[in-house]
């Protein structure tokens, strides 16, 4: 019986926007996404940034929202694009004997998200990801983390700026 009135009541509301329970929201006229692979303009020693980039963003765009995926871009109501501006591996901490001990991986995407229904950009800036690990301990691998982490963090500051905005 809740269920039904929950249901009822649900159904009876409107607005303008779609809204869910992960507190994603997006505009009702919103129904395909298109999401190119992202460019990767680094030299970054980590391969596949730009895939990991490109299937997180689509996760969570498909994922945790009412949009389907249209890989047709001419298409699609919504276009979200991404490219990998900068990665660096900086050290963070020194030990005594000037040996790195944390380093920094830092991930900088410029995205433009942008609906196609009413012709305009509804978010167009640069993220940061960052995530650190022991290179004395991890070595490649430890950046190779780190570097998915960073892109991870990108891909989620993406998301809640491109869906809290409504």
């Amino acid at each position: 019986m809740v269920g039904l009135l929950l249901c009822i009541g649900g159904s009876s509301l409107s607005g303008c926007a779609y809204y869910g329970f992960t507190g994603a929201s997006i505009p009702s006229h919103l129904e395909t996404i298109a999401i190119p692979i992202a460019e990767d303009n680094t030299s970054s020693p980590v391969s596949n940034l730009s895939n990991q980039l490109t299937d997180r963003l689509t996760e969570q765009f498909v994922g945790r929202t009412s949009l389907s995926l249209n890989n047709n871009e001419p298409d699609a109501d919504a276009v979200l694009t991404a490219r990998i501006m900068r990665y660096t591996n900086e050290p963070t901490g020194v030990s005594g004997d000037e040996r790195a001990t944390q380093n920094e991986v830092r991930v900088e995407v410029d995205v433009r998200y942008y609906d196609q229904v009413t012709d305009s950009t509804m978010v167009e800036q640069t993220f940061s990801g960052t995530a650190n690990y022991d290179p004395t301990q991890a070595g490649l691998s430890g950046e190779r983390q780190a570097a998915q982490l960073a892109v991870e963090r990108v891909a989620d500051d993406i998301f809640t700026s491109a869906t809290s905005d409504w």
